[in-house]
């Protein structure tokens, strides 16, 4: 018997840049962002536009052709712009992806070629999926149009759609050619998308910056209020910390069987497919952090004080915090959420690994739940938050 043993890395970079008006024609910054590699050709690129960003920006699609127009002598589009299904929808249906791979391939775009997907979180993961597996992967430039896209689901390396039931069950790590987030898709944005990505802002900060998590608490009715500098603050550190997370943590394709930055997920994934995708990610994420937080706090990994906190800067920012879903049982009497706790690991693989808060800004790992303290959770939440719109 012989064996060799295989070896090496590879590296990866790429751009997050924050900016207004990408399509501006005085803005040379997604010009630039294509040619960054100088390589001396005209960049084919194909453009796909997020349903709901399209019909809040009528003249998306004109801004687009124009800007390619404006700029033909290094970039082509290949085709008008391609209106797509937005929200987890675009997710749920696996003909949609390869509706997108079969264009890809109509219009023979290659691996030097591009795919720039404008829109929220759902729509990237479900088109850097669909970019990655066609030849292998060509490059896909995320254009973020949400908060939640731009904080959080739009700036990292994971690419996904829903299959099964499940959520994020399939899919792959393919790191982006770039990452620009545009602040005024944030204008259009429903008081539901605009306060959407707050709770991912306000999970790493439990479990990552105790000074973070401080300036969340004080803006957070400036946030509800659709204060934009405090966003965009929010954006930018928020994006910094899950970015500087994959590269410093030591596991950024998740082979192993811990995701910190899925702090409070557990609940809100089996929040979300239980309400059919009714409940938004951001928001069963919110509920998720609150339901972790009193697990934590009841076991005194978190003081009382540190709770009342967390809770009250989520609310205060416009989170509902109570979904009547939470207290659907099954057959056994048992409450179904909890099985996410189940799902969650099915899904990690190994045994159970929930992340928790050690105080905040710090964090560490249980491998096990009391289904007990889980259902007290959910009935301070119900005692708090049932009756408060």
């Amino acid at each position: 018997m012989s064996q060799i043993d295989q070896d090496f890395s590879v590296a990866f970079d790429y751009p997050v840049a924050f900016c207004r008006g990408v399509f501006d024609l005085a803005n040379p910054l997604l010009r630039n962002t294509l040619d960054r590699k100088q390589e001396d050709r005209r960049h084919r690129a194909i453009v796909y536009v997020d349903e709901n960003v399209a019909a809040e920006n009528p003249a998306l699609s004109d801004d687009i052709r124009n800007y390619f127009n404006a700029y033909s002598d290094q970039l082509e589009l290949v085709r008008d712009p391609v209106v797509i299904t937005g929200g987890e929808a675009v997710k749920n249906d696996y003909r949609l992806i390869m509706e997108v791979v079969d264009t890809l391939l109509e219009y023979k775009l290659c691996r030097q070629s591009y795919v720039i997907a404008v829109g929220g979180g759902a729509v990237q993961d479900a088109l850097g999926f669909a970019t990655a597996i066609v030849h292998r992967g060509l490059r896909f430039v995320r254009l973020n149009s949400t908060v939640l896209s731009q904080n959080d689901a739009g700036v990292g390396v994971k690419n996904s759609m829903n299959l099964h039931g499940g959520k994020n069950t399939i899919g792959c790590f393919s790191p982006p050619f770039a990452v620009i987030n545009d602040f005024d898709f944030l204008n259009t944005l429903t008081f539901e998308d605009w306060v959407g990505g707050v709770s991912e802002a306000f999970k790493v900060a439990i479990i990552k910056d105790q000074d973070f998590f401080t300036e969340l608490c004080e803006m957070a009715p400036k946030i509800k209020r659709r204060d934009a500098a405090a966003m965009e603050r929010l954006i930018e550190q928020c994006a910094l910390m899950h970015l500087d997370h994959i590269k410093t943590n030591g596991d950024p394709f998740e082979m192993g069987t811990a995701r910190p930055l899925d702090f409070g997920h557990w609940a809100a994934h089996k929040l979300e497919g239980m309400s059919n995708y009714k409940i938004p990610h951001g928001h069963a994420v919110a509920t998720g952090i609150c339901l972790d937080s009193y697990y934590a706090m009841r076991k005194g990994w978190i003081t009382k004080a540190q709770y009342e906190a967390i809770i009250t800067g989520l609310h205060q920012s416009g989170y509902v915090l109570w979904y009547d879903e939470m207290d659907r049982r099954l057959g056994d009497e048992s409450l179904e959420v909890i099985g996410g706790l189940a799902d969650f690991q099915e899904h990690l693989g190994g045994e159970l690994c929930i992340t928790m808060p050690d105080g905040i800004g710090a964090k560490f790992e249980v491998n096990e739940m009391d289904h007990v303290l889980v259902e007290d959770a959910i009935a301070d939440l119900k005692t708090r938050f049932s009756c408060v719109s």
